[in-house]
């Protein structure tokens, strides 16, 4: 039986990363799990090791974001399969049986992702799978996307564009070949980045949809947000700095810069968010001040077991 490690990251949200752990069930008799505490200031009401003896805690002084996070996570652990959950996740019954057994039939597969839906509406679906990206705009759709469950995608074990950051199990030695989550990202784009070079180091990406968890979105970041704002803008040209064609870059800058800016710098003043115009400046800016190193893969593993 393959060793999964399950890992997930807590930034000041100790109550739900112990109800993700109260969630996961004891049928898997390999597993390994791993939280990693990312700078938190807010403390568990109660000592985590003494109430969860079997769960491997790691804690790092600064917030080093989700790629640093889960790659601290992911350099602790010992399984030949690396599950990576959002800790406002909930696990269902089988869902780590399930996903196991689909990177086991095909060695092709680097990464899989199950089928999510929402916590608080749970017939209500988040996602079942993605469309590729569109390298001339960066944008792509989530398969699912708020549909409510009517069966339409029961039964779908099949390659996907990407999986989702929120659920994926990926294979060691997948990691291993494409190294690991580039921290340039900080938040956002990183798993749609790392699913590009794992594809790149010759693995595919799956969905399987008999899999489910619940996830409760956005309870770190908040649904709209000025951090929110940045990185999904400052990410959004980054993603496309390290992974589209040259050609189709040519093409996606002035897109971004006569098109997109305008767009929503005219939406935050109708909506009255102002303080969003620097924001997104300052994530544009940053990318022409930090213009090296972008195709960096990211850091290889070195104490990976």
């Amino acid at each position: 039986m393959k060793k999964v490690s399950i890992i997930t990251v807590n930034f000041n949200q100790p109550k739900v990363t112990e109800e993700l752990l109260q969630s996961i069930p004891d049928t898997y008799e390999n597993l390994e799990i791993i939280v990693v505490d990312n700078g938190s200031r807010i403390e568990p009401d109660n000592n985590w090791q003494t109430k969860f003896p079997g769960v491997k805690f790691i804690r790092s002084e600064q917030n080093l974001g989700f790629a640093g996070g889960n790659n601290l996570g992911i350099n602790a652990a010992s399984g030949d399969y690396l599950f990576l959950v959002n800790n406002d996740t909930e696990f269902t019954g089988g869902l780590v049986e399930k996903l196991v057994k689909v990177i086991d039939e095909n060695p092709a597969i680097g990464m899989v992702s199950p089928m999510i839906k929402y916590f608080n509406d749970k017939g209500l679906i988040q996602y079942a799978g993605y469309t590729p990206m569109n390298y001339y705009t960066c944008r792509n759709s989530c398969i699912g996307l708020r549909e409510k469950d009517n069966g339409q995608y029961n039964n779908i074990t099949a390659p996907t564009a990407y999986c989702h950051g929120a659920a994926m199990m990926i294979r060691k030695d997948a990691i291993e070949k494409a190294g690991l989550m580039s921290e340039n990202f900080f938040l956002y784009y990183e798993e749609v980045d790392w699913c590009e070079h794992i594809k790149r180091a010759g693995y595919e990406a799956w969905v399987c949809t008999q899999a489910l968890i619940y996830h409760k979105e956005s309870v770190s970041v908040g649904k709209k947000s000025k951090l929110k704002e940045y990185f999904m803008n400052r990410n959004r040209i980054l993603f496309i700095r390290r992974n589209a064609p040259f050609f189709k870059r040519t093409i996606f800058y002035p897109y971004f810069i006569l098109l997109v800016v305008p767009r929503n710098l005219l939406a935050y003043i109708k909506d009255k968010n102002h303080s969003f115009i620097s924001v997104l400046l300052k994530a544009v800016w940053w990318n022409f001040t930090h213009s090296k190193n972008s195709k960096n893969l990211g850091y290889p593993i070195k104490s990976i077991s």
